[in-house]
């Protein structure tokens, strides 16, 4: 394992953590203002484990 490996693996585990308590915290870490943050704060509205859900997959597809 490398040292940007290494690195890139405890940022992901940081952002997920983000996910989990504030979802689009979690994606506009990952993604910006994007698309995917507009549809996460939307997902969080309508219920916080859709916001989870999305959040979490947007972080673990890259």
């Amino acid at each position: 394992m490398t040292a940007v490996t290494k690195n890139e693996g405890t940022a992901d585990v940081i952002r997920i953590l983000l996910a989990i308590v504030l979802p689009p915290v979690g994606v506009f870490f990952e993604v910006g203002l994007g698309l995917h943050f507009w549809l996460n704060i939307l997902l969080t509205l309508f219920g916080y484990i859709p916001g989870i859900i999305h959040a979490v997959w947007v972080i673990l597809r890259k």
